[in-house]
């Protein structure tokens, strides 16, 4: 790289760690995007906002954030309201859509009313609940917290006597627990990424290649996504081309019907016998380590690790841009 991208960009925090129940997968993103950006010559630091305060970073004088935080105080709207009060740019959604994705229950039914396919669900309250809702699922289902991620919290219930202890593993990471239809069949993720670095520009969004997940006996969990070599990534996924068609629009229309920018990442499930693909859930901001798919997908699209987090980080902005008198 030949630009001076220190001097174009400036200070930038990395923020990782965090306080959520994802911190240490943060933590690996985050040290693998300040390398990233080091390497190009960037001004880029590492910043943990569970060891200091937020509000550091206006007076430690940094120009622009890079989240690399996952899950709540990081992904949910929360670092996001903060940036905007000290009109400090950030990647990744703004304060809105950042909410709304973190709360399933609230995607959904905005997906829903959208006409996005996305498996069927209930929120309850107790295990009576969650035993009753087991039935209407066709007595397989998922229960899980509806603000986690990484599949935290999650089990997949096919005995209703497995009812209680889900009920309970969800509950100890949300007081908002959802139980929703299990879908059989592939297990796909779409990411996309806007290719603009200004709201003024007219904003070029793509979607990248759709990954195809083979995990161990079908289970996608916290330890095979990050620290295990056992689940297989399929890119190309070897779906047929409409396929992959379909699920990328699909996609593109879930990003846009909650407000993303920047990038995010869609999972996806595919039902075995009738092909129909529903959307679970949309990340705003993914994981960066090198078991993550965000950067899986931009490679087979030719984008560099390098590359890739710095189209992210010159898309950086502000809900509400601060005006220069």
């Amino acid at each position: 790289m030949n630009k001076n991208y220190s001097n174009m960009i400036g200070k930038v925090a990395v923020l990782m760690g965090g306080r959520s129940a994802e911190r240490e997968v943060s933590l690996m993103s985050g040290e693998a995007v300040v390398k990233a950006l080091t390497s190009l010559g960037i001004q880029a630091h590492a910043f943990d906002p569970a060891k200091k305060s937020v509000f550091n970073l206006k007076t430690e004088n940094y120009d622009v954030c890079f989240i690399a935080l996952h899950g709540r105080y990081g992904e949910d709207g929360t670092i996001q309201g903060a940036l905007e009060l000290m009109g400090i740019p950030y990647t990744g959604s703004g304060v809105l859509s950042s909410s709304v994705a973190m709360n399933k229950a609230i995607t959904k039914s905005i997906w829903r009313s959208m006409g996005l396919s996305t498996p069927r669900w209930q929120e309850v309250n107790s295990v009576e609940e969650t035993e009753k809702v087991f039935e209407t699922m066709g007595n397989v289902m998922i229960v899980k917290p509806a603000r986690e991620g990484s599949t935290i919290g999650l089990t997949k219930v096919t005995q209703l006597s497995q009812c209680q202890l889900a009920f309970e593993v969800a509950s100890r990471q949300d007081n908002l627990v959802l139980c929703e239809q299990y879908i059989s069949g592939d297990e796909v993720t779409c990411s996309i990424l806007d290719r603009s670095d200004s709201i003024h520009k007219a904003k070029n969004t793509i979607a990248l290649p759709v990954i195809r997940i083979i995990a161990p006996d079908s289970n996608y969990d916290y330890q095979n996504k990050y620290f295990t070599n056992d689940t297989k990534y399929m890119v190309p996924s070897g779906l047929p081309t409409g396929e992959e068609e379909e699920i990328k629009k699909m996609v593109l229309a879930a990003y846009s019907a909650i407000g993303c920018r920047g990038w995010a990442r869609a999972d996806v499930m595919i039902d075995r016998e009738s092909r129909k693909p529903y959307l679970l859930e949309i990340n705003t901001s993914p994981g960066m380590t090198n078991h993550s798919l965000f950067p899986m997908a931009a490679a087979a699209m030719g984008i560099n690790f390098e590359n890739l987090c710095l189209r992210i980080l010159q898309s950086a902005q502000l809900d509400y841009p601060i005006e220069h008198n």
